[in-house]
């Protein structure tokens, strides 16, 4: 027989981790190795037990798995986490797999899809549920389009764009890029209309959703004063 993979458990419910290790005990190619419960027993377990797999809560008593997933692949790339949640959240699932997780489930999942999950894991594979992968997709889909859009406009409309974003006004633009208040009014118009927008606000928004690629922030309310 090949060496079963290796998994540690870590939830902060026991009558979940009972039922994990009841589930995998009956897998002649998976053994549980360790349980843990918070996100500083999940990274110490995982670094004292080096278990292949980690399946892995995504909320934890003390911070969260996601961050629990970082610090374990960082210390050991070589060892894979699955996450596993109760909730269909797409910040968590986005932020779950920027933070190397092999796979994300729902707690709803069926018992042969989480053991799935963990082989296709050790394997080096990669396995998200249907509609976390949908989820995942139209993200990175949305991701494609804002940057094709946003190529559209020059240095300087990102630039005012970014002061939009901020909520200063067409004076306030023109004082910190030393512009005519008509040429900033100008931009405006350029900008709504290469971004197919019908309001400042709508460019605000637009910015505030896009500001790790445009690298300004924001702040506050734009207001409704006219391009």
């Amino acid at each position: 027989m090949s060496t079963p993979i290796t998994v540690l458990l870590v939830d902060d419910h026991e009558v979940v981790r009972v039922g994990l290790r009841t589930l995998l005990a009956a897998q002649q190619t998976i053994k549980v190795v360790g349980e843990a419960a918070t996100m500083r027993e999940a990274v110490a377990e995982a670094a004292r037990l080096t278990p292949d797999v980690v399946m892995m809560d995504v909320r934890l008593p003390d911070g969260d798995g996601i961050e629990a997933c970082r610090a374990i692949r960082a210390a050991r790339p070589e060892c894979r986490v699955v996450m596993l949640t109760s909730y269909a959240d797409d910040e968590a699932l986005i932020s779950s797999v920027m933070a190397g997780a092999s796979g994300y489930l729902l707690k709803q999942t069926r018992g042969l899809e989480v053991v799935r999950a963990i082989e296709e894991a050790a394997a080096g594979r990669s396995l998200l549920d249907p509609s976390a992968a949908e989820r995942l997709l139209r993200h990175f889909r949305d991701l494609a389009r804002g940057r094709e859009e946003l190529s559209q406009l020059t240095d300087q409309e990102r630039r005012v764009l970014e002061l939009v974003a901020e909520g200063k006004t067409n004076r306030e633009i023109g004082e910190a890029l030393s512009l005519a208040e008509k040429t900033v009014k100008n931009y405006v118009s350029s900008i709504l209309s290469k971004l197919q927008l019908r309001r400042r606000t709508d460019a605000a928004v637009y910015a505030a959703q896009r500001r790790t690629r445009l690298g300004g922030s924001v702040g506050r309310d734009p207001g409704s004063d006219p391009p």
